[in-house]
């Protein structure tokens, strides 16, 4: 449902930010870039931070569409249509941007559901805006909403059944795993999801 910035980090790719393939970065050099979203449930938001990760690890991941070219304007979603330069959609294009690589018509259907600042009732011509907070919000009450997932995700996470959750997610986020699209991050992931949450769990009051 989601395609990230696969060719920007994959394993085809020669270069993962400015160091060879060969040569992977440690895991501390992995982090990801703290939420613009205040509070919410540590858990969640150091899932948050490893989807990014794996999907949009660039400096300005809300800012990033596939490929890692940067779009300004995030009054809305930018809703332009990317070649995929590799993998197995190679020659298809996709509308995949910001920190979760939403696709624009994913981004729509779950704006709708979950977006806290819905255009105006009068306003019907009027886009959900795609800034940065939103784009966490709109992602943190998906990830919470246990009918959307069929399972609840906050608990999983307390159990340690990390995998699991990464498993649940994959069909959307295929950069997790389990799937066709993993790159040189998805091996990564849960030393990293581990490495945020201890950061995020230093961040509860």
């Amino acid at each position: 449902m989601l395609l990230g910035v696969a060719w920007l980090i994959s394993s085809e790719s020669p270069l993962i930010f400015g160091r060879s393939r060969q040569v992977l970065p440690a895991v501390s050099e992995l982090e990801s870039a703290p939420l613009k979203m205040p509070g919410g449930d540590p858990y969640v938001r150091a899932l948050m931070r490893t989807i990014s990760a794996a999907e949009s690890h660039t400096v300005e991941p809300y800012h990033t569409l596939y490929g890692g070219q940067r779009i300004n304007d995030l009054t809305q979603h930018p809703d332009l249509c990317v070649k995929i330069m590799a993998g197995p959609n190679s020659g298809d294009c996709t509308t995949a941007a910001g920190r979760y690589q939403f696709l624009s018509t994913t981004w729509m259907e779950k704006a709708k559901e979950y977006h806290p600042e819905p255009p105006r009732w009068y306003s019907w011509w009027a886009e959900y805006s795609f800034e940065p907070v939103y784009q966490d919000e709109v992602v943190y009450r998906w990830l919470t909403d246990a009918q959307a997932w069929n399972a609840d995700i906050p608990n999983l996470l307390r159990q340690g059944q990390v995998e699991d959750v990464f498993y649940l997610l994959s069909g959307t986020w295929t950069s997790l795993g389990y799937g066709i699209e993993d790159n040189v991050m998805t091996p990564y992931l849960r030393e990293i999801y581990q490495q945020i949450l201890a950061e995020e769990l230093q961040q509860v009051p």
